[in-house]
């Protein structure tokens, strides 16, 4: 059957969706609509950071660094993602935000896919957290 099979190259199909490949917001006929899992091809110019701080989380989350250097802020400390591979991983609960302090390419993988976390394009950014400033 293969209306259950897609294929895609991630870069062209996230610049379609900000980066979102497969979760719960594609189409239910789409055989990347999943409400179990969220994967995101995070291309991020340098400079770009995360508009506000995700609090209230209700997923677990993996990110990996495919390319570049980025930074993951969590409550109490940043995570600098460096080489090729390395990766973090937070729990439910956990608050976070994020910068790209070269240009980078990140995969993220979430677990459930809910709805209720896509960021308003025309909202100011929150307030830093922690006394963290993006480095120049």
């Amino acid at each position: 059957m293969t209306d259950s099979v897609y294929v895609g190259n991630a870069g062209e199909d996230a610049a379609l969706d900000r980066g979102w490949l497969l979760g719960h917001f594609k189409d239910a006929s789409d055989p990347r609509h999943s409400e179990d899992v969220e994967i995101k091809w995070g291309v991020h110019p340098k400079g770009d950071e995360r508009a506000h701080w995700v609090t209230g989380e209700q997923r677990t989350a993996l990110q990996v660094l495919v390319s570049g250097r980025f930074r993951v802020e969590l409550p109490g400390r940043s995570v600098v993602l460096a080489r090729q591979g390395d990766y973090v991983v937070w729990g439910r609960g956990v608050d976070h935000s994020w910068y790209a302090e070269e240009d980078s390419v990140v995969l993220t993988v979430r677990w459930p896919s809910v709805p209720g976390y896509a960021v308003d394009a025309g909202a100011a950014p929150g307030p830093r957290r922690r006394g963290v400033e993006p480095l120049s």
